[in-house]
């Protein structure tokens, strides 16, 4: 996992970014203003940066281009400004990747992981073995000691979902959103045959229903 370090004014967004990001398995530390963000980069390693651009002392667009004078560290920044040309002057600094306010923090830590991914301090997850049981993400297969079992593309996608935020808890609402769009006719109570497809066919008891809430993956029971 990666070292992150989390640059916002606002302690209760600045707090809840960290424990999301901390039960994704990623160490975070935090800044509540440009001065101090840059302070930090400086003094520890951090392979990512997620910078708000409105900030007390100095803004997020000065940090990231006093970063860009001697470093390419992944930087997403954080806008409550839904403005083209705040997002232009972003990308002119030579930001990576940019989220409006209000995010969820799912989509918060796929933008991240992408980032990650790209800058190679993390890898893909191609694929998981329960026991006898291989699931291949890539190729959309899965197989035991009895050979191939049937998956639909929908049921391996949800499983790798679920896996890559293990630990946390993703409401039925989130996943539609990861996994379907928006505005895709579907109810949500679909999710829940899907779960239930999923723990019949690979004999799974990792996937743990949180009661009023949604669904997580734990490693070990």
């Amino acid at each position: 996992m990666a070292v992150l370090l989390i640059v916002e004014d606002d302690i209760a967004t600045n707090e809840a970014i960290c424990e999301y990001m901390q039960s994704a398995g990623h160490t975070t530390f935090s800044a509540f203003d440009g001065e101090q963000g840059l302070k930090i980069v400086k003094e520890r390693p951090i392979d990512l940066v997620v910078l708000d651009i409105m900030l007390p002392k100095i803004t997020g667009l000065e940090v990231l281009k006093e970063l860009r004078v001697k470093s390419q560290i992944p930087v997403l920044m954080l806008t409550a400004l839904d403005d083209e040309s705040i997002q232009a002057s972003s990308f002119d600094e030579e930001a990576d990747d940019y989220i409006t306010k209000p995010f969820s923090m799912l989509l918060l830590g796929k933008r991240v992981t992408a980032l990650l991914r790209r800058s190679g301090k993390t890898s893909e997850l191609h694929q998981i073995q329960f026991g006898d049981i291989t699931i291949d993400f890539g190729g959309y297969t899965a197989s035991g000691k009895n050979g191939q079992i049937d998956l639909t593309p929908k049921e391996i996608d949800l499983l790798k979902l679920l896996v890559e935020h293990k630990g946390l808890v993703l409401t039925r609402s989130q996943i539609l959103d990861e996994l379907w769009g928006y505005d895709y006719p579907i109810i949500e109570r679909t999710i829940d045959t899907y779960i239930k497809n999923l723990r019949k066919k690979l004999n799974l008891d990792r996937i743990i229903t949180v009661k009023g809430v949604g669904y997580k993956y734990e490693e070990s029971l």
